[in-house]
């Protein structure tokens, strides 16, 4: 047990500290020393004041699951100590405790350590939860080393529990008893209880986390570069990925190599990082039986001032025609890629870069890319800003399909693209006159020339392979979930263009929302939601509650019509409630447990 001497020399010291605002190095080590400065200069009294109740916590959450049966075994081999033990996030909210006997249990509840109590050091002074995560370890206090006086009757051992796979603290593991029966073993116990319940995460996650994880290990316990690992709901990187790639470049190298896990297994390439500097990425997707985990890549700083290189493009030279002597002058002495001025993605300025130097060298160009991305703006804008006074038509596959093509072949002085739209969606008849559309397209004489958009899911569809042999040059238009770190430009772009001469902004909280989700419908569907959400606020800041209620939703599944109308009902309810979950469910009329477990399918996420 612990001396009892020993006590009465830190309570002296503590009332010592109290009054001269200095702590005894001979009674209290630095760290119980440090934890009652930051205490008292976060304004915790030392002998008033409640433990603060914040509300509702996830008590069915993976910590939680985790951790039961650990928590479980716990109780069993600790039957004869009166022992309280409690589980918090990485927040210091209490989500679970349970209790070897029902006297301790009485006497803890008088300190409020139970679920939806707040613990944080900075609230209550050093405690066994608090202090853990302020100083990232495990600790033992005991009686009078806690701040606050409330908790001087009391020992407290607790644990952080880490996440195996980041690293970072996901919650703690707390043993709080009497003083009289506390024992350093307590120390030791609740480490090796956590060191479990950390192996417990570890055995919980999927398959492909799992698969992820041994292929990071493997790989950076040889390589002598950067390595990253990105995986759906998890991104690792070793320390000189982390020391030589600032946070922005490291996002910007994840985002990247989350597009390139997209397309192919084997992943070799180049992205500009801002000023210029080149980052060479080396990699191989992770497969998880048939499913893909993620992708470990291994990265390389390059030279500064380079030039990427544009992978998988084959240039061709095609004839002059004249077509570009008018814009030269214009063009030749500036980027191609001028309208990526604005983006913070390397995906779209080398797609920017892709179109502008096709269309420029008069090269045909094949641009794929997910619906709704941008594929035929970003040819007719770049087209007219390479060629000033020049024109652009769109024809959909049903156009060719039934001879629409003659007035759109009209003579004309002016230098014009022709935008074949939905290449995937010919049917034979169409393909044939693709075929002779596009040859008399590469036979004539006047400034014309042809581009042509796929679906990248379709980019292997009969039609298209048919006619590969037409095009020079090939690009793909990243989509939105992509370009997270865009999203502040398009929404001012998108703001501007539905309300001109207007002031219109979106709140902080708006933008993280929209940022949350994945928009699967990419820019056309951000155009829809935000004219939506002008129609409900044409004027000043758009508000959270102003958008439509599927931009709440985190979760990449697909909701069936009643489901999605279930969604924006939970959605109102939240909004209605403050965010208050409690309030929401009597709303709904449905249980708290329920409503937890919609926000959890639907992924609904409010701030």
């Amino acid at each position: 047990m612990e001396s009892s001497d020993r006590r009465l020399r830190v309570a002296a010291a503590r009332a010592g500290y109290l009054s001269t605002g200095d702590a005894d190095p001979g009674a209290v080590s630095d760290f119980v020393a440090a934890s009652w400065r930051r205490s008292q200069g976060a304004g915790v009294a030392a002998d008033g004041g409640e433990v603060p109740y914040i509300g509702d916590v996830d008590t069915t959450s993976r910590l939680v699951r985790c951790s039961q049966p650990i928590i479980d075994r716990l109780v069993e081999a600790t039957a004869d100590l009166p022992l309280s033990i409690a589980l918090s996030d990485s927040k210091a909210r209490v989500l679970a405790r349970v209790d070897t006997t029902r006297t301790i249990g009485l006497r803890i509840d008088s300190i409020s350590l139970a679920p939806g109590f707040d613990y944080a050091e900075g609230h209550i002074g050093t405690n066994g939860v608090g202090t853990v995560l302020e100083s990232g370890r495990s600790v033992h206090i005991v009686g009078p080393e806690h701040f606050h006086e409330r908790f001087q009757p009391y020992s407290c051992s607790g644990a952080p529990i880490h996440d195996p796979m980041t690293g970072h603290i996901e919650g703690v593991l707390d043993l709080t008893c009497l003083t009289e029966h506390s024992t350093p073993m307590l120390h030791s116990i609740v480490r090796s209880a956590a060191n479990d319940i950390e192996q417990s995460l570890l055995n919980d996650r999927s398959l492909r986390q799992q698969a992820l994880f041994e292929a990071f290990l493997r790989i950076e316990s040889r390589s002598k570069t950067a390595v990253f690992a990105i995986g759906r709901q998890v991104t690792m990187a070793n320390a000189l990925a982390q020391s030589v790639f600032d946070p922005a470049e490291q996002r910007m190298i994840a985002h990247h190599a989350t597009y390139l896990m997209e397309g192919r297994q084997a992943v070799d390439d180049e992205i500009e990082l801002p000023g210029q500097r080149l980052a060479h990425l080396k990699g191989t997707c992770v497969s998880a039986g048939s499913e893909i985990a993620g992708i470990v890549v291994e990265v390389r700083a390059v030279q500064e001032g380079s030039t990427p290189r544009a992978r998988g493009i084959r240039h061709t030279t095609k004839r002059t025609t004249g077509f570009h002597s008018a814009a030269g002058a214009a063009t030749s002495s500036s980027s191609p890629g001028a309208l990526d001025q604005d983006s913070n993605s390397p995906l779209w300025r080398r797609a920017c870069n892709d179109v502008a130097a096709a269309l420029y060298r008069n090269e045909s160009l094949l641009v794929t890319g997910e619906p709704g991305t941008g594929k035929v703006s970003l040819l007719t804008a770049t087209f007219h800003h390479v060629h000033p006074g020049s024109r652009s038509i769109e024809l959909d596959a049903d156009d060719l399909a039934h001879d629409g093509t003659d007035a759109a072949t009209s003579e004309t002085g002016a230098p014009t693209l022709f935008i074949l739209r939905r290449l995937q969606d010919l049917t034979p008849d169409g393909v044939t006159k693709a075929h002779a559309f596009l040859d008399d397209i590469a036979r004539s004489d006047r400034p014309v020339c042809a581009a042509a958009t796929v679906s990248g899911a379709c980019a292997d569809a009969d039609p298209v392979r048919e006619l590969l042999p037409h095009f020079q040059r090939s690009t793909s238009v990243p989509p939105v979930r992509h370009r997270i770190d865009d999203l502040p430009a398009l929404i001012r772009q998108i703001l501007a263009k539905h309300s001109p001469g207007r002031s219109t902004s979106l709140s902080a909280a708006a933008t993280r929302t929209i940022a949350r989700y994945t928009w699967p419908g990419n820019v056309r569907q951000l155009d829809e939601a935000l004219q939506a959400a002008l129609d409900k606020r044409p004027v000043g800041e758009i508000q959270c509650e102003d958008l439509p209620g599927y931009c709440y939703q985190t979760s990449g599944r697909t909701l069936t019509a009643l489901e999605s109308i279930e969604r924006d009902a939970i959605v109102q309810a939240l909004r209605d409630a403050a965010g208050n979950r409690v309030q929401a469910a009597a709303s709904l009329g449905i249980a708290r447990s329920s409503l937890y477990r919609k926000l959890k399918s639907f992924g609904i996420a409010v701030d």
